[in-house]
């Protein structure tokens, strides 16, 4: 007799063979380039540079499991104190900063497909930190010298979960054009967020992130051809509208500025929704989360990738990405998932066959994750 869970075996291996066929034509992810501005701080540093006194917000620096991050900070004036910047010095660094750390984030991925701006067909960029109108796209299109008749679209706003809601719009837009090439650019920031204070709601955002660029190539190939790089076979997408308010950017009447706002209990929301998300993605899958050989999630903060960790029932090595972008660079907002994915190709140890799950969070409150297969 048949073991019943070779009998399972079986009809998810079935499963899985059928869904996979079900699609002649597939969008596969072609190649990844990342920036950052060129300075980098220790927390330490920040906490000096900051002149944080409060030993509760040192230690909120000194403890959140990040070594270093970019940031794009005021020169020091004479006396070493860095200068308060207004709100339109704040507009106008996202701008300035946005345009040359997106621009070296797209030759980067360029460079590796061994492609041309004038190769790109579709634009889409993505920020948070700052409002551009014209957006980012066309700074880009005169900054990168892309064709005219390139397609363009500017996702602002969605927060660190946005990554992913591009790479859908994004991943659509390649189906639709089989053989064209798309970007997609999550370019945040952080710093032209930064309010000044002694509260802790000003602490958690300003010993968080970072500033930071990540550029994804897309192109549709048909299912017999050998693509490039992994194809995304699905997207899952969940908004938690009772927690809406947990995480904002939105105006601070007080200090006249826009700020971020992240709720404490953040890590409890995304942990009590991620696992139904996932289960949900490989739901009609064949495929179970022991089958994921490789977990690319946002690098929120630690509490929320501890939440993360625990309800997936994931361990340490699986989320080692993660946490190391979190400790090299902090929270980069909507890109951060996808310096993780140049980290686990950096590593070379990704074959043909395994699967994948992406995970961002952020507003709404929204968790997205696709699931790819190399």
């Amino acid at each position: 007799m048949v073991a019943t869970s070779t009998i399972q075996a079986i009809r998810d291996e079935q499963q899985r063979s059928d869904w996979l066929s079900a699609s002649s034509l597939r969008t596969t992810i072609a190649g990844v380039g990342t920036a950052t501005p060129p300075a980098s701080y220790s927390q330490m540093e920040l906490v000096d540079i900051f002149d944080v006194k409060d030993r509760r917000i040192r230690s909120l620096f000194l403890n959140s499991a990040i070594d270093r991050r970019c940031l794009t900070l005021p020169a020091p004036e004479e006396n070493g104190s860095r200068r308060v910047e207004t709100q339109g010095e704040l507009l106008n660094k996202h701008r300035t900063c946005a345009i040359d750390i997106g621009a070296r984030a797209i030759r980067a991925c360029l460079k590796n497909l061994d492609a041309r701006p004038s190769d790109i067909s579709y634009l889409c960029c993505v920020t948070t930190t700052g409002f551009l109108s014209p957006g980012v796209s066309a700074f880009l299109c005169r900054e990168l010298g892309l064709a005219p008749e390139c397609a363009r679209l500017d996702v602002v706003g969605m927060g660190c979960n946005a990554g992913l809601n591009a790479l859908n719009a994004t991943s659509s837009w390649a189906l639709a054009n089989p053989g064209k090439l798309a970007i997609m650019l999550c370019v945040e920031i952080c710093s032209a967020g930064y309010v000044f204070d002694d509260s802790m709601r000003t602490a958690v955002v300003n010993s968080l992130f970072g500033d930071g660029a990540a550029a994804i190539a897309l192109s549709a190939v048909p299912g017999d051809e050998t693509p490039a790089g992994p194809a995304i076979l699905k997207f899952r997408s969940c908004i938690i509208t009772e927690a809406i308010d947990a995480m904002r950017y939105d105006w601070d009447e007080s200090h006249g500025k826009f700020s971020f706002f992240l709720d404490p209990q953040i890590p409890y929301v995304v942990g009590a929704n991620v696992e139904n998300t996932i289960d949900g993605l490989l739901f009609d899958t064949g495929l179970r989360r022991s089958d994921i050989a490789h977990w690319l999630v946002h690098s929120g903060g630690k509490k929320v990738i501890d939440a993360i960790k625990v309800n997936l029932g994931l361990s340490s090595h699986d989320l080692r990405h993660t946490t190391g972008v979190l400790r090299d660079y902090g929270n980069l907002s909507s890109g951060s998932f996808l310096f993780s994915y140049q980290r686990l190709l950096d590593e070379g140890k990704v074959v043909r066959g395994d699967y994948g799950v992406m995970i961002t969070m952020g507003p709404g409150s929204t968790i997205e994750s696709a699931l790819l297969r190399w």
